[in-house]
């Protein structure tokens, strides 16, 4: 004798609308991230002073500068273009994983730093990074 079971026997089903609602949901949620995320690699425009920047140890570095004349200085000496690019590119032959500093005076054209950047990459150094003057010591005077 065959008894049936008073409970309704019902196979097991996958929905897949609510796995679609979810699927566009998470892929709404990464275009939202990935869109925000363009405006934080933007660079500031004003390089003179920040309030994030890291502290970087300068054990072995070169130091680049640019004043508002536009004249470049390699360390302390101020030196033209060709120069420069004859001094960089002998400590790079010894140190080529020496950090670049780039130092750009508030009042110097955008086009001087840009030129001082090419002259940098030109003589094998691609990793530079910009000197910036950080908002908790604004209003201390800074080195000349």
């Amino acid at each position: 004798m065959y008894v049936s079971s008073p409970i309704p026997h019902k196979k097991a089903r996958i929905e897949i609308i609510p796995l679609i609602d979810i699927m566009f949901f998470l892929l709404a949620s990464f275009m939202m991230v990935s869109l925000s995320q363009v405006h934080m690699k933007g660079v500031k425009v004003n390089l003179p002073s920040g309030v994030s920047g890291e502290t970087q140890t300068k054990r072995e570095y070169l130091s680049v500068s640019v004043d508002k004349d536009g004249h470049y200085f390699f360390d302390k000496d101020e030196v033209g273009d060709d120069e420069l690019l004859n001094r960089l590119r002998r400590v790079h032959g010894s140190a080529p994983d020496a950090k670049v500093f780039l130092r750009g005076d508030r009042e110097s054209a955008h086009l001087n730093v840009a030129h001082a950047l090419e002259i940098i990459r030109a003589s094998g150094y691609y990793k530079v990074s910009f000197e910036i003057r950080s908002e908790s010591l604004k209003g201390v005077p800074g080195p000349r």
